[in-house]
């Protein structure tokens, strides 16, 4: 049995998050150094006695994508010869989520491969968000809990007030966008695409629902170079969609995607924070909004032993009072700098 405290401590690669999180549960983050050796060695050391705790590690791995990962097994592991009661992984985005399934002869599973390294390392639970796919908590030998910003992202447009609506999705993202437009009330479409070999490139070959006269929001679990998002963009466009909204939970944006979502007609885009967006490539077509108290609420629950997915279901209302906790960061902000008052209601930013 682990004590009755929990502590939440942060890796580099989105402390601003965590900070966040910890100012929703009303606590301070845990006390620890990490950093590199001039050999690019990660060195690790927890600076408080954890001993029999639950523990929660907060570390997205997003870009530098393998430095995240490599800091979140070491982590792990000082944390397990620390006789922590209980770690979890807290990992708002997972990368190499597009590798999971052999595709082509002669490829890798890594997504497989980056869970097998953080059972091995010794995470007895996973909490995550939005993954590429589902089957990936099934790559797991331990509890997962995939929580999903769907919610949180919704919630935003219908307090918008946004009329005739349709929202657009592609196959991969189909269940959970179904659920993004009963929230919102609007029927749904569905783009086919293709990939154009290993490159970051889709083609769109059709849309497939009446998308003509309407408000389209694009639905997708990440923006990475906005290539497939422009495709998208530009099929709405001949079907008669002249007014285009964007929605996602992951920030990736890797370049080209800023001169790309410039360069566009899309009006908007909402993102989440759990990628943390740079100065460089925040822009006002931008939106930000918070996941830190639904991932500290989900933290809360499971030091608990309480329901996760209660959070989802229609006898709460604590998605609503997200919006309200926080909408996001102002542009040209990254999450770093000291906490001011920042917070804004819908209304406000509407």
């Amino acid at each position: 049995m682990y004590s009755d405290q929990f502590d939440v401590y942060a890796g580099n690669a989105n402390p601003g998050l965590a900070r966040k999180i910890c100012r929703y549960l009303g606590t301070e983050p845990g006390r620890a150094e990490i950093f590199q050796f001039a050999n690019d060695n990660i060195f690790v050391r927890i600076l408080d006695n954890v001993r029999e705790k639950d523990v929660f590690l907060v570390q997205p791995t997003s870009r530098p994508v393998n430095q995240s990962i490599m800091e979140l097994l070491i982590m792990i592991d000082a944390f397990k010869r620390a006789s922590a009661g209980r770690i979890t992984a807290v990992i708002p985005y997972y990368a190499y989520g597009r590798s999971d399934k052999k595709d082509q002869p002669r490829v890798p599973i890594t997504a497989r491969l980056v869970a097998d390294m953080i059972t091995v390392a010794g995470a007895d639970r996973v909490l995550t968000m939005d993954l590429h796919q589902g089957q990936i908590q099934g790559f797991f030998n331990i509890p997962v809990d995939e929580l999903t910003a769907v919610h949180l992202l919704s919630n935003y447009f219908i307090h918008k007030g946004l009329d005739d609506l349709v929202v657009v999705t592609d196959l991969g993202f189909a269940k959970r966008a179904r659920t993004f437009a009963e929230l919102i009330d609007a029927p749904l479409a569905i783009v086919e695409k293709r990939r154009v070999g290993n490159l970051d490139q889709a083609e769109v070959l059709n849309v497939i629902g009446d998308v003509r006269g309407r408000r389209a929001i694009v639905v997708d679990d990440e923006i990475d170079t906005a290539g497939t998002l422009m495709e998208i963009v530009r099929a709405l466009e001949r079907e008669g969609v002249d007014e285009i909204y964007a929605a996602a939970t992951h920030a990736v944006l890797s370049d080209p995607a800023i001169e790309r979502i410039r360069a566009s007609s899309v009006r908007e885009i909402v993102l989440t924070d759990s990628i943390p967006i740079s100065a460089s490539r925040m822009d006002p077509l931008i939106t930000q909004l918070s996941v830190a108290p639904l991932i500290g609420e989900a933290i809360r629950r499971i030091h608990r032993g309480e329901s996760v997915g209660a959070l989802f279901s229609s006898e709460l209302s604590f998605t609503q009072e997200m919006l309200l906790w926080e909408e996001g960061l102002p542009a040209g902000t990254t999450g770093d700098e000291p906490d001011t008052d920042e917070r804004a209601t819908v209304a406000e930013r509407a």
